[in-house]
C-alpha cells in the first residue's frame, strides 16, 4: 500500500496534536555554532523563536512546547478548528493579511490592512472558507515558519537554494501519555545533545521559557501558578499554551485568548506546571548523569498512572525517536489510528506504552 499523503493524515478540521520536526539541509549547523568553520549562526535561533511567537498570534493553533537546536527544530502543535470557527469573517481576513500582507511598513512589518483589503477576502466566500481552514492547518504553520527563515538566512549569506532538507516530519500524538512523553523528549533535547546539563540553562526551549516566567515571580507567589498563567502581561511564554488543563478555564466551547498572543488558554496535561517541570528536570539528570536513582515519591504517581516505572520512563525518553515514527501512543491508540488510516499496523518497535491513558 502506498504511503498516505500528509493531507490524509493531518486534518485541519479536527483537533490534533502533532510533533513536527524540521531539519536544516545536510543537517549542517545553519542555526547554531559550526565547530568546523568556527562561524556562529546562533542569532538565527532567535529569529525562529520570534517567528513562532508571531505565528501563535495569527493561527488558530496552540504551541504546546518547542526546542530550537543547532540544525533542527522541534514543535508540538495542536490544531484548533473549534477556535477558528468562532472567529468573525473580518478577524479571519485580518489574521491572514498579517501573515501575507499586501503592503509593509518601512521597517518591514506588516502594514495595517485597508477596508478594501479585508473586503476582498470577506466578500469572496470561497476564498474566505479557504483562509479560515488554513488558519487551523499545521502544515501552513510549518510552511510560514520554514519559508521565512530560509529567505532571511539565504539573504544573510547571499546565496540561493534549500535551507531545510525538505518537508517537515509529522508525528501524531494520540493520547495523554504520548503527549507527556513527547513534550518531555522535546524539552530535554539540549540535554540529550550534551549542549547543557540543566533544564534552566537549555536555551530556546518551551521549558526554559516557562521556568523563566516562574523565576520572575516572588517566592510567595510561586505556588499560585494558575494566577500566574492568567497574568499574560507578565509572561515571556504567554504565547504558548498553558500546560495544565483546568476545567474552570476551559468552559464548553473554545476559550479564545483575550491577549491575542495565542489561540486559546486551554492546557494539554492533567498535571501542574510545577510537577511537569520537576519530572522533566529529574529525567534530565538521570539521562545526563546515567544514574539509576529512584523517582521522588511525589512524582511516582504520575508515571504509575500510565503503567511506567522510573526506569521505563527514562528509557522511553532516551529512545523516543527510535520507538515512535508516524504516530505515538499506547498500543491500543496506535491500533485505532492504524484502522483510521486504513492500515494493518503502525510501527512502534519496543513500545513500552501498553496501557490506555486515562
Amino acid at each position: 500500500m502506498a504511503r498516505q499523503t500528509r493531507g490524509e493524515v493531518i486534518d485541519p478540521a479536527e483537533v490534533q496534536i502533532v510533533h513536527c520536526i524540521e531539519r536544516c539541509v545536510r543537517r549542517a549547523y545553519l542555526c547554531g555554532h559550526d565547530p568546523l568553520t568556527g562561524k556562529s549562526f546562533e542569532h538565527r535561533r532567535g529569529w525562529i523563536r520570534q517567528r513562532l511567537e508571531f505565528l501563535a498570534s495569527c493561527f488558530a493553533i496552540d504551541c504546546l512546547t518547542f526546542a530550537i537546536m543547532n540544525n533542527h527544530l522541534h514543535l508540538v502543535l495542536r490544531s484548533r478548528p473549534d477556535v477558528v470557527a468562532g472567529l468573525s469573517d473580518e478577524e479571519i481576513a485580518r489574521r491572514w493579511l498579517r501573515l501575507f500582507p499586501n503592503r509593509r511598513n518601512d521597517d518591514g512589518s506588516p502594514a495595517d490592512p485597508s477596508d478594501a483589503d479585508i473586503e476582498m477576502i470577506v466578500g469572496t466566500p470561497k476564498i474566505l472558507a479557504q483562509r479560515r481552514r488554513r488558519l487551523s492547518d499545521i502544515s501552513w504553520w510549518m510552511r510560514c515558519t520554514a519559508e521565512n527563515i530560509a529567505r532571511r538566512s539565504n539573504a544573510e549569506d547571499d546565496v540561493t537554494g534549500h535551507f531545510w532538507e525538505g518537508r517537515f516530519k509529522a508525528q501524531i500524538l494520540l493520547d495523554e501519555v504520548s503527549v507527556l512523553a513527547c513534550a518531555a523528549y522535546v524539552d530535554l533535547n539540549p540535554i540529550r545533545a550534551a549542549m547543557t546539563e540543566l533544564l534552566e540553562t537549555s536555551e530556546f526551549t518551551g521549558a526554559k521559557e516557562r521556568i523563566d516566567d516562574i523565576a520572575r515571580l516572588t517566592p510567595a507567589s510561586r505556588t499560585y501558578l494558575h494566577d500566574w498563567e492568567r497574568a499574560s502581561q507578565q509572561q515571556i511564554s504567554g504565547w504558548m499554551s498553558p500546560l495544565e488543563i483546568d476545567e474552570r478555564d476551559d468552559p464548553t466551547g473554545p476559550d479564545i485568548e483575550r491577549s491575542h498572543r495565542r489561540a486559546s488558554c486551554k492546557g494539554f496535561l492533567s498535571i501542574s506546571l510545577a510537577k511537569y517541570l520537576e519530572l522533566v528536570d529529574w529525567t534530565g539528570r538521570q539521562i545526563c548523569n546515567g544514574a539509576g536513582a529512584s523517582i521522588p515519591a511525589d512524582l511516582a504517581p504520575i508515571l504509575s498512572r500510565f503503567g511506567l516505572d522510573s526506569c521505563a520512563w527514562c528509557n522511553l525518553i532516551k529512545r523516543y525517536g527510535r520507538v515512535f515514527k508516524r504516530a505515538a501512543g499506547t498500543s491500543e491508540s496506535l491500533a485505532q489510528e492504524a484502522k483510521r488510516r486504513g492500515q494493518a499496523w503502525l510501527q512502534a518497535p519496543g513500545n513500552p506504552l501498553t496501557v490506555c491513558a486515562p
